[in-house]
């Protein structure tokens, strides 16, 4: 379930250090062309370097906002909503988009066997976390809903193009994946119009298409989660990639002086209690990255590294709750630490 509140950056922010010194590229500006809108709870922005290519802006936007109107729930014609009103009743036909949303979702939650699942919507709904009513359920709340939660019982039909959620009181939460699948949209569209140098940012999802203006690459700094957005641990160089930030910190409700983060286990409806409080993932699809930094909170540190080492093409920067800072092996020379709170530590 995507609600508009549900997506305010709760996702730690990744500041963007672009270059400084003048263009080495007449076509490239300095300053870029850029549009600024709060769409699904959220500060996106799109950043355009091209000299000449302004009117990009328009496309790029519309993408935005007809796939935010297809995902959002509680408005009017959002498919997602219709999804989740007809669980247990009758399967929903949709979009080509949704679809293949969904079915990214049904496959990143069979990789993860479950640690992450986009029919969380009915835990999330139970906890309300972020929103005015958050509150602890009970353990029999929790043991009542749990039974709702499960990927294995989204049916999808893709000759039909139809989502059917088996159980009634079933819930899709796209709230893991959306920004990431959208972003990647985002950046089909810049390229459509062959635009080279431009910064698409939906909250914690990042993505750098080309080089800065001074012609090097994007320098992008990685969240302090621990402090006001905007401090940062280290950077890294980067280029035509997707940096997505998740962490624990931003958005949690406290109880009894105990804190609950927002990223629940749908496996016994508590948020994950671990070793993490941040981490970073750096891959080709935003989409990707949106999946996998809740995938690895779920896992912890060692188990996340490891899972991470494991699949081509996708770096992490892990932060523990100590203040200890971990990347995976193709990040050992990239990762330049900033903060002196912080330490650089390798796993035993």
């Amino acid at each position: 379930m995507l609600n508009k509140t549900l997506l305010i950056p709760i996702i730690l922010a990744i500041l963007l250090l672009s270059g400084c010194g003048q263009s080495t590229q007449s076509k490239v500006l300095t300053s870029p062309y850029k549009e600024t809108e709060f769409l699904m709870g959220t500060v996106v922005t799109v950043r355009i370097y091209d000299d000449g290519k302004e009117a990009i802006l328009d496309p790029a936007f519309k993408r935005i906002k007809s796939l935010a109107d297809q995902i959002t729930v509680n408005e009017q014609g959002s498919e997602i909503d219709d999804i989740n009103k007809n669980a247990g009743i009758k399967a929903v036909s949709v979009s080509e988009d949704i679809y293949k949303l969904i079915e990214a979702g049904k496959k990143y939650s069979e990789k993860a066997n479950g640690s992450f699942d986009i029919s969380i919507g009915p835990l999330t709904s139970l906890w309300h976390i972020g929103f005015p009513d958050a509150r602890k359920p009970d353990k029999d709340e929790i043991e009542t809903t749990l039974p709702l939660v499960h990927y294995k019982d989204i049916e999808l039909n893709k000759e039909e193009q139809t989502v059917f959620l088996k159980k009634k009181g079933m819930q899709l939460d796209l709230g893991a994946i959306a920004k990431g699948f959208i972003t990647d949209e985002v950046v089909k569209v810049l390229n459509e119009y062959e635009v080279e140098t431009a910064i698409v940012d939906l909250g914690g999802n990042i993505y750098v298409i080309g080089k800065n203006p001074s012609g090097k690459d994007w320098t992008v700094g990685i969240q302090d989660p621990f402090s006001p957005r905007g401090e940062i641990v280290g950077k890294i160089s980067a280029s035509n990639i997707s940096i997505v930030t998740s962490g624990i910190y931003e958005r949690f409700l406290e109880v009894d002086e105990i804190k609950y983060h927002h990223l629940l286990n749908p496996q016994d409806g508590y948020p994950f209690n671990n070793d993490v409080a941040g981490v970073s993932i750096i891959s080709d699809q935003s989409i990707d990255g949106d999946a996998l930094s809740t995938v690895v909170f779920s896992k912890g540190i060692k188990d996340g590294m490891e899972f991470i080492e494991g699949i081509k093409g996708v770096e992490a920067i892990f932060i523990s709750t100590d203040k200890k800072i971990y990347t995976t092996s193709g990040l050992k020379n990239e990762f330049e630490l900033t903060n002196n709170e912080f330490r650089m530590e390798e796993l035993d």
